[in-house]
Parts: C-alpha cells; structure tokens; sequence
C-alpha cells in the first residue's frame, strides 16, 4: 500500500471524499494518504486518556465513532478494540497500543495541507461543537483547556483559508481554563468542505442542516 494513496479513484477519476459519504462506508472507501489519518488520529486523541497499562484510551457513548476510529487505526497497520465499560453504563472504551500517538505532538509539525486538514477535523471530531438541534442557530467551535493549543489550530487554519473568530473564556468564574473559538458564518461552509468531518453523528448534522 503507498503511502500517498490508501484508496482507488472512482470511475469518473476523482477521489470520493470521506467526508460526504454514509457513515458506515467511512474507512472502507477512504481514498486518504496514511499521513493524513495519522494526522486524524492525532487530532482525534484529544478526546482520549493514557491508562495505566501503556494504552492510549478514547471513550465515547455508543460506539459509532469508535469504530471508525478501529478502521483508522488498521488503515495505517495498527490493531485497536472496542469495548464496553461496565454493565450498567452506555460507555465504550476503543483502546491501541499504537506507538505514533502522543499527547505532546505539535500540531505546527503538520506540513503538508493534508495533514493539517487531517489534524483539524480529528481535533474537531473530538473536540469541536456543532448544534445538536435543528432549530438551534448554526454555529461551529473548537474548544480546548489549552490556549496555546488553539492558537497553533487558528494559526493552521489561517494557512488552510479559513478565519477564525478570537479565543477567548466564556466564563473565568465558572472555568477560568477553558477556551474557545467560533468559525465566523462566512467561513462556516468553507471549514466543512475543506475540514469536513469523519465522525457519523456530525456528519449527520451537517447533512440535515445542509452544510454539506
């Protein structure tokens, strides 16, 4: 397998995007460069712990996205396991033992456009909102304890095209760590055709809120 294509052109030579198809067809027709999922993971592992036993950890309430996220991994030769934590919880653990990922990668080491595209839509699959509501108004943020953190991400989307709204605290009584950035309307359909997302509950939203 190459390291630039994962996948093979469709019929009419274009590369199917990830980002578009059903949720269930996510890792089977990913046509994407291994760094590019590499770069997901990555920014995926936002959303994950590392335990006691040397295992990097993302847990999640169902197991959509986890298996997505296994897909992943063995697309780039890594094993992982999906599994539910206790009996009386909707909770399900994905663990791997894959040696790439670390808690102290620098974003700013992305340097192709794809993996910093990669990078981004992990982060925002993990860590970015949308509404969950139809009625609610549309609005996409990156959230994160660390400022310094998205700065690098405002920094990498400003390279991407994409404009981003100031950092800022909505509250230091309630949580004077936590941080957050808006992606402004205007660029909103931008950050979801270049970002996008692999995560099957977003990528729903999107479509029903027609930003795909």
């Amino acid at each position: 397998m190459s390291e630039n294509a994962i996948g093979a052109e469709n019929q009419q030579g274009s590369r199917p995007s990830i980002r578009w198809i059903d949720p269930s067809e996510t890792t089977r027709r990913a046509p994407f460069s291994k760094r590019e999922v590499k770069s997901y993971l990555l920014g995926a592992l936002h959303d994950g712990t590392f335990s006691s036993n040397r295992r990097f950890r993302i847990s999640q309430k169902g197991t959509e996205w986890l298996e997505v996220l296994k897909g992943l991994f063995k697309i780039v030769g890594y094993n992982s396991w999906v599994y539910k934590e206790g009996k009386d919880r909707d909770v399900y653990i994905l663990e791997t033992l894959a040696n790439f990922l670390s808690f102290r990668f620098n974003p700013l080491q992305c340097k192709t456009a794809a993996e910093k595209v990669g990078y981004i839509r992990g982060f925002f699959d993990a860590e970015g909102g949308i509404p969950k509501k139809s009625t609610d108004r549309f609005y996409i943020q990156l959230v994160q304890k660390n400022k310094t953190k998205l700065e690098k991400l405002k920094h990498i989307l400003k390279t991407l095209g994409i404009k981003t709204g100031r950092i800022h605290n909505p509250s230091k009584r309630v949580d004077p760590d936590y941080w957050r950035m808006y992606i402004p309307a205007d660029d909103q359909k931008r950050f979801v055709q270049k970002i996008g997302s692999w995560h099957p509950r977003k990528i729903r939203t999107l479509y029903e809120r027609k930003k795909i």
